[in-house]
């Protein structure tokens, strides 16, 4: 297992997993992962930052052999949960005389996640640095991207940026550079959905903290290294940035083909009013592209049949996911067929109810829908093309 030189003295000695499909048994993986490990040496100590998951341990440690890492003085833990620290124990078995460096409370985080010694592990402060002869980590405090105890390492005379999560992607590729910027988009967006949209606001603070520094290279955690790296930096103002797209998600299921239909009609008639829609059959959609929908949206529309006199449970969950999420979306609404019971509006509010959002009018019928229930639909896809026209900057009304 060979490493991938960056620099002189500057390695990837990290892992590709192109088979790992689900990530915390939730996350789908179409493209696989990688887990990034870095070995920076300088004249007088040499540095780990962040390891792999432990069943990849040998790998890393093949890899760091061959950059030439005999003696570890520091494992550097920029964030504690296992992907990046799993494999801790055994570099520090290997690695006798090496510290771990962290944020103080990802000290704590590690004792509770890992056997570790104490007395092996040294916090770091925000902005403090460390000489490796030649070279100069500093270490800057990122709480909340995603975790509260995460950190960048900033290696300052090359400027790379060892970001963790931050800029990372689920992307199982032998480039180690970025090379399609399509194909990286895609899977940056996902990985942004579904990991740092919940904390867009850390995400934009910390951003703040790092824009004066000269950046060369963005070395994430998972997926390919930026040499791009303003491509990225301003990709990421726009995702985590508060003014929504004008774009209406619309998650819904139909059982019987109602609300199949009303969401046919309410599609057409807000795409006629020049409001872009993406859609989703929840019997089968992969969340994750759902998750990606939402970075932009302004209106989030679900569409259910009622059972058991509640919501479908797939629709269900996919508003539980907006809710955990935390969308910059400003309006929500709800359309949908009932037969005996309609208490699918109040069931969205609770499950909504960690979100700064509108609730704007649903338009729910009883059986098969009518013209004028179409109306209504109508009504509100009017009603959903003002609001928009007031708050999203790219509105352009056909």
């Amino acid at each position: 297992m060979r490493a991938r030189k960056i620099a002189d003295g500057i390695h990837w000695v990290g892992v590709i997993d192109p088979d790992r499909r689900l990530f915390e048994e939730i996350t789908p993986l179409p493209d696989g992962t990688s887990y990034n490990s870095y070995l920076v040496r300088g004249k007088d100590k040499t540095v780990l930052i962040d390891t792999v998951e432990p069943e990849f341990k040998s790998i890393l440690f093949e890899r760091i052999d061959d950059a030439g890492g005999k003696d570890i003085d520091y494992i550097v833990s920029n964030h504690a949960e296992q992907d990046h620290s799993g494999s801790l124990p055994a570099a520090l078995e290997r690695f006798p005389r090496a510290k771990v460096l962290c944020t103080p409370k990802g000290r704590n985080m590690l004792l509770d996640l890992l056997p570790l010694d104490p007395e092996r592990i040294e916090t770091v402060e925000d902005g403090q640095t460390l000489d490796l002869g030649g070279r100069t980590l500093e270490f800057i405090h990122a709480p909340w991207v995603h975790w509260p105890e995460t950190m960048f390492t900033y290696l300052r005379e090359e400027g790379i940026l060892f970001s963790c999560d931050l800029f990372g992607s689920h992307l199982a590729t032998n480039d180690l550079f970025v090379t399609d910027r399509c194909r990286l988009l895609e899977s940056a967006k996902r990985y942004y959905a579904e990991v740092m949209m919940p904390f867009s606001g850390p995400v934009r603070r910390n951003m703040e903290k790092i824009q004066d520094r000269t950046i060369n290279i963005i070395a994430p955690s998972h997926g390919p290294l930026h040499d791009d790296p303003g491509f990225i930096l301003d990709t990421y103002r726009d995702w985590a940035g508060e003014e929504p797209k004008n774009l209406v998600v619309v998650p819904y299921v139909s059982m019987h083909g109602s609300t199949k239909s009303m969401v046919t009609r309410f599609i057409e008639s807000l795409v006629c009013r020049g409001v872009r829609v993406e859609f989703f059959n929840l019997a089968e959609t992969d969340t994750g592209r759902l998750s990606m929908a939402l970075v932009d949206a302004a209106t989030v529309a679900f569409g259910s049949p009622n059972i058991l006199n509640g919501m479908h449970p797939k629709v269900v969950y996919a508003a539980y996911l907006v809710n955990a999420l935390r969308p910059k979306a400003r309006f929500v609404s709800m359309i949908g067929s009932y037969g005996w019971g309609a208490k699918m509006e109040d069931q969205l509010h609770g499950l909504l109810k960690g979100l700064n959002i509108e609730m704007l009018d649903t338009v729910l019928t009883r059986g098969a829908p009518s013209e004028q229930d179409f109306t209504s639909l109508d009504f509100l896809a009017q009603t959903i093309a003002d609001r928009h026209a007031a708050v999203c900057a790219d509105w352009k009304k056909s």
